[in-house]
């Protein structure tokens, strides 16, 4: 699978990710992440414009999914519930991984591509998005706690370091 960083023109078929997607989770038990038109145009388009928003396209050349990958402190993350950070180095933080289900990997290759670029990766997902869940901790990382994101709701925060060698 391939990534490459995602440009503006690139709306309609990120959108379409994000439903596949959207229904994927709700068929899977996680009927209340990404809904009142989660992600935004709006906020995938701030992405994009400052360099954060990826897409995963696969052997046939389609767009298959995406992710954001943002270097520095999360705001979100300052404080952390029920648990803590294992430490306070900098880190990257994956966002908003999609795939519309057409390939296997999808979560695999944004877990490679961002490991392998910085040494500490966050993540968080909502407590019924089992399958995020399982793939985060399959992957190494390790379940720190709770975070409230700007909305006010909770996710459940993880967190992966390189421990020598490679992803």
């Amino acid at each position: 699978m391939e990534i490459r960083k995602a440009i503006l023109g690139d709306w309609s078929e990120l959108e379409r990710i994000f439903g596949c997607a959207r229904a994927f989770m709700r068929q899977n038990g996680n009927g209340t992440q990404w809904v009142d038109g989660y992600p935004s145009e709006e906020l995938v388009a701030r992405d994009i414009a400052n360099g954060d928003c990826y897409c995963l396209v696969g052997g046939h050349g389609r767009m298959v999914g995406m992710f954001t990958f943002i270097i520095g402190e999360d705001p979100n993350y300052k404080t952390i519930y029920n648990g803590s950070w294992p430490n306070d180095k900098p880190y990257g933080t994956i966002h908003r991984l999609a795939s519309d289900g057409s390939e296997k990997g999808a979560a695999d290759a944004c877990f490679r591509w961002c490991c392998s670029r910085f040494d500490t990766v966050r993540a968080d997902t909502h407590r019924d998005n089992t399958v995020l869940r399982h793939l985060l901790e399959k992957y190494g990382f390790r379940p720190c706690g709770t975070v409230l994101v700007a909305n006010g709701t909770e996710r459940l925060a993880f967190q992966w370091e390189r421990r020598g060698g490679s992803f």
